[in-house]
This record gives structure tokens, C-alpha cells and sequence, in this order.
């Protein structure tokens, strides 16, 4: 079941589990020190997709940035990848972005190298070389968006 929420809609319970999530992978798994949980959350829609037991197992966020949505957050819990969840979780994403905010042109993703062709799958192109962040390769990719 996956599910749209801004800030102020999200439970304290699907909070908590949001933040327990991204922490586990982004900051324990992926061995990365920084300020995880920031005020762009605040103004983010959420996006947020459970198993039958209603467990979160993937998570994104997206932001309006005027002409462009960012897509951010993008994780899936480690006992559910290689199942379609990221691409679930990212089909949704594109779909929400184009919904949400019909006035974008483009969206954009700041992705893991690793997750290169993952993402061209969906039609998004590199625009930059690869960096670092927090220690990990990214790249930022963008998907154009068509608005007839």
C-alpha cells in the first residue's frame, strides 16, 4: 500500500517509523554521519509504501522547487530490496511529482552512482559527473517532464 502525505498529515507513529528507516540505512547501514532528519521535511510531501504486516519498507520524498520537484529520501528497507519495491517506490515518485505539481518541467534526483542505470530505466539522464556526498558517489540526474 503505498500513501502520500504532507508533513502535518503524517502520524506520529508513521514519523517515527520514517525516521527509524532512513536513520537504519542512510546514516547505520551506509556508515554516514550527518544531519539526517532536516527542515525540508517540513514542506516535503512523503511518500510512503507498507507491507501486508504494515511495516514501512520504502520511502521517498518529494519538493517543490519551483520549475523542478526533487525527488529525495529514496530508501527501501534491506529486508525488502530485490523484491520491486524501489522501482515501485520511484514509479510512484515520477507519478506523484507529475500530479502534485503539473507546473514542473523537470524533476531531479541527486543518485547514488551505484544506482546509475536503475535510474536511466525510468528516463532520467546524468547532468553531472560523479561527487561525493557524505562519503558515497552521487550524480544528479533529471527526468524531463512533458506538460501537454
Amino acid at each position: 500500500m503505498m500513501m502520500q502525505k504532507s508533513f502535518a498529515e503524517l502520524s506520529t507513529q508513521e514519523l517515527f517509523q520514517i525516521y527509524q528507516l532512513r536513520v537504519a540505512v542512510f546514516v547505520v547501514e551506509q556508515n554516514c554521519a550527518y544531519q539526517e532528519v532536516d527542515e525540508l521535511d517540513l514542506m516535503a510531501q512523503h511518500l510512503l509504501r507498507y507491507d501486508d504486516a504494515g511495516n514501512l519498507i520504502a520511502y521517498a520524498r518529494l519538493m517543490d522547487e519551483g520549475q523542478q520537484v526533487r525527488i529525495g529520501r529514496v530508501v527501501v528497507a534491506q529486508a525488502a530490496r530485490k523484491h520491486g519495491a524501489g522501482r515501485t517506490l520511484v514509479s510512484a515518485a515520477i507519478h506523484a511529482a507529475r500530479t502534485t505539481y503539473p507546473a514542473a518541467n523537470q524533476i531531479v534526483i541527486q543518485a547514488q552512482a551505484y544506482l546509475q542505470k536503475f535510474y536511466a530505466s525510468f528516463g532520467f539522464q546524468p547532468v553531472s559527473e560523479v561527487y561525493l556526498d557524505t562519503g558515497i558517489p552521487h550524480l544528479d540526474m533529471i527526468l524531463p517532464v512533458n506538460n501537454n
